[in-house]
């Protein structure tokens, strides 16, 4: 679930529990009594929908918050599009699903590893798009679909990761070590 433009909560828990602004942060209660996850947000323009952070996240991030007071999120220093059916049709993609490529952060874990960005731009309707770029179809052999949300839940700053890219008509492997956002 997307909070702003920058801030994220994944796997969030959609909930009908009231969360009034201000008040984030108890638990969110099954009907046994047990705790499943953190009050976090509402959605404004919904009457009565809240979102919990799940109980198993915040067992993962819990010692970085306390040790370090924030959450290190992984990053692997790239921009890319995430691959629908249709953005694969229209850009004759082999793969309907994925990360397309645009840009890489100088000197971040992919452009290290020699991930490729994008080579050229297309305008597509009302939108330009910088296509030419590897096409990652896989992290740690998991078909990616949403990679931002595959990162958060499956990797740690500095874990090496295994990234399948389709580039020039073939497949190949390609070991890059993530980082914490800066």
């Amino acid at each position: 679930m997307q909070l702003s433009q920058d801030n994220y909560v994944f796997n969030a828990i959609q909930t009908d529990a009231a969360i009034n602004p201000g008040n984030s942060g108890g638990p969110l209660l099954d009907s046994r009594g047990q705790v499943i996850g953190v009050n976090t947000a509402i959605r404004r323009d919904a009457e009565g929908i809240g979102f919990a952070v799940p109980a198993d996240t915040l067992k993962r991030v819990l010692a970085a918050l306390i040790e370090k007071g924030a959450y290190p999120h992984p990053w692997l220093g790239l921009l890319g599009y995430s691959v629908t059916p249709e953005l694969a049709k229209t850009l004759g993609l082999p793969f309907d699903r994925g990360v397309l490529v645009a840009q890489l952060y100088r000197n971040g874990p992919t452009d290290q590893a020699g991930i490729r960005g994008a080579k050229e731009e297309v305008v597509i309707g009302n939108r330009r798009l910088l296509v030419g770029g590897d096409l990652i179809i896989a992290v740690n052999g998991q078909p990616i679909k949403d990679w931002i949300s595959y990162l958060e839940m499956n990797v740690e700053g500095g874990d090496k990761v295994t990234v399948t890219v389709f580039r020039d008509g073939s497949e190949m492997i390609i070991q890059a070590t993530s980082m914490a956002q800066p």
